[in-house]
């Protein structure tokens, strides 16, 4: 056990998908995983292990922005032998051809973030997905002719509806090619190139920055479907490999 997971080892599958909501943990578990339990808690943070398609999975929640992410999944990279995280998440979209709804593969990502200040590193790190994940994805996506684009998002400690830089803030990076807006994956990426795992994020754009349209109050979960069931056949192959 840690400060932040009650799981003991052996309670968390190798593959683990990452929303940032608990009750969208507990939607995958319950929708989706056979004799699917609860393995852990702390500060409502619900994780869960279950079957699909025979294969051992799990679903836990990582909060919301780098610190939070980055604390469970360096704990599940490294004191429960979690080989591989799947971020299922949402975010803004940035280009004017994403419709809502529509998923967004993480390339990689950029950052306003000093999360890999850590590293020491002599220049500024771009973390990326790993590579067969993101073509496991893919080649889900075209079979079934799932909408996706795949490319640079911008992971941000701001919310962009909230700050004092100004409505306007995410267009630099818009220009710079960036997909959309998360505040995650940035440093999910990071974590898991500092512990050797992969990872991949594929996110559900639920906001455009661009048209200032929205998903309705009453799909911001059922929505998230197809990006969960692609995740989930992602994190089933990737067993086998």
């Amino acid at each position: 056990m840690t400060p932040h997971n009650r799981a003991s080892k052996g309670d968390i599958a190798p593959v683990v998908l990452a929303p940032g909501d608990p009750f969208r943990a507990k939607m995958v578990a319950q929708r989706y995983l056979t004799d699917a339990r609860l393995v852990t808690d702390v500060r409502n943070i619900l994780g869960y292990t279950g079957q699909f398609q025979g294969k051992s999975i799990s679903v836990m929640a990582t909060g919301m922005g780098a610190p939070s992410i980055g604390i469970y999944s360096y704990e599940l990279f490294t004191e429960y032998d979690v080989r591989t995280i799947v971020r299922i998440g949402t975010c803004g979209g940035l280009q004017p051809q994403i419709t809502v709804g529509e998923l967004i593969l993480a390339l990689t990502a950029s950052t306003d973030s000093a999360w890999a200040h850590q590293y020491r590193l002599d220049g500024t790190y771009s973390p990326c997905c790993d590579a067969a994940l993101l073509f496991a994805a893919v080649e889900q996506c075209r079979s079934r002719s799932i909408p996706f684009h795949a490319g640079m998002v911008f992971s941000s400690d701001l919310f962009s509806s909230y700050n004092a830089l100004g409505a306007d803030s995410w267009k630099p990076w818009a220009r710079m090619g960036a997909l959309a807006q998360d505040m995650e994956t940035y440093a999910l990426y990071s974590t898991a190139a500092w512990t050797g795992r992969t990872a991949l994020s594929i996110l559900t754009m639920t906001d455009s920055c661009v048209s200032g349209e929205g998903l309705p109050s009453e799909q911001r979960m059922s929505a998230l479907y197809p990006m969960v069931e692609l995740a989930l056949e992602v994190a089933s192959n990737c067993q086998d490999a």
